[in-house]
């Protein structure tokens, strides 16, 4: 269980600027397109839901998910502040989203590198076949 100073909540306009800043203290900008501030922001304005973690409301924690409500969710970003990882907030993060979208919904997520062991940690199953094609530039 998360810290009880945690406050959880789902912001659909929550803006660039606070993501940015935490996909930076969470490391997870080394691989999202934080200088391109016009594509942060329409990336959170076509997510389905944003759910939020905050410390006397500073941002730190964010998931970002993309979801047809039915059968599959999308978990396009999962960002804790390194200062407070290690607490349970990704995995409540990770509960508030896939209730939100429908827990009939199969959650998937691509792992950043260093966050191969921590979903089996909390329960999620590995699948070994993911297909992609890479962006245009």
């Amino acid at each position: 269980m998360a810290d009880s100073d945690i406050q959880y909540a789902r912001e659909p306009q929550l803006s660039a600027t606070e993501f940015i800043d935490v996909l930076v203290r969470s490391t997870l900008a080394e691989r999202r397109p934080v200088s391109d501030q016009a594509r942060i922001e329409q990336m959170l304005r076509h997510a389905d839901v944003v759910a939020t973690a905050r410390a006397n409301g500073l941002l730190v924690g964010v998931s970002r998910a993309i979801t047809d409500f039915s059968y599959c969710t999308y978990l396009s970003d999962l960002a804790v502040d390194v200062a407070f990882q290690g607490r349970g907030i990704g995995q409540e993060l990770i509960r508030q989203t896939h209730s939100a979208c429908g827990l009939r919904t199969r959650l998937i997520l691509l792992a950043a590198p260093k966050a191969q062991t921590y979903y089996p940690h909390i329960g999620m199953e590995r699948h070994e076949s993911c297909w992609m094609i890479a962006p245009q530039s």
